[in-house]
C-alpha cells in the first residue's frame, strides 16, 4: 500500500505524472489532496474509470522512483559535504603548517640578530642610532609637507 508520507513528501512532482498520465484530471482535482489517500484514490476512479489496484499501482512507481531519487540526492549530497569537509582539514592542516614554518623563520631571525648584537654591539647601537636618525627625518618630511 502507498505511504501517506511518502506521497505528501513528493506531492508537487506526483501531482504533475498524475496529470500527465490522467489528463482529465484538473489543477483543482490534484489540488484538493490533503493527505487522505482514500480520498485521492477515490477521485482518480471517478474522473478516469481506472480500477483502484491500477492507480495503487501507479502511485506506488511513482512514489518508488521518488523515494529512490530522494535517497540518491541525499547520498550525493552527503558525498559532497564528506569531500568538502576533507578539503577543509587539508587546507587548515596546510595553513597550520605554513604557520609553524613563519613562526620557525622568525624566530630563527630573531637569534641571527642576537647573536649579532652580541658580537657587534657598537656597530648594533650605530645602526639602530641611524635607523632612528633615519625614520626621525621621514616622518618630520611627512607633518611638514601635510
Amino acid at each position: 500500500m502507498i505511504n501517506q508520507q511518502v506521497l505528501q513528501g513528493n506531492w508537487n512532482e506526483i501531482k504533475g505524472k498524475l496529470r500527465s498520465k490522467w489528463g482529465q484530471l484538473t489543477n483543482d482535482d490534484v489540488k484538493s489532496f490533503d493527505g487522505n489517500i482514500d480520498l485521492l484514490l477515490g477521485l482518480i476512479q471517478k474522473k478516469t474509470g481506472e480500477g483502484r489496484e491500477s492507480v495503487e499501482r501507479f502511485l506506488n512507481e511513482v512514489t518508488a522512483n521518488g523515494s529512490s531519487a530522494v535517497a540518491q540526492t541525499a547520498e550525493a549530497v552527503r558525498e559532497f559535504a564528506n569531500q568538502a569537509g576533507a578539503k577543509i582539514q587539508d587546507g587548515a592542516r596546510h595553513a597550520a603548517e605554513a604557520v609553524q614554518d613563519g613562526y620557525e623563520s622568525l624566530s630563527h631571525g630573531y637569534e641571527e640578530a642576537e647573536e649579532m648584537v652580541r658580537r657587534r654591539p657598537g656597530e648594533s647601537a650605530a645602526v639602530c642610532f641611524g635607523a632612528g636618525v633615519l625614520t626621525g627625518l621621514v616622518v618630520a618630511l611627512l607633518i611638514h609637507r601635510k
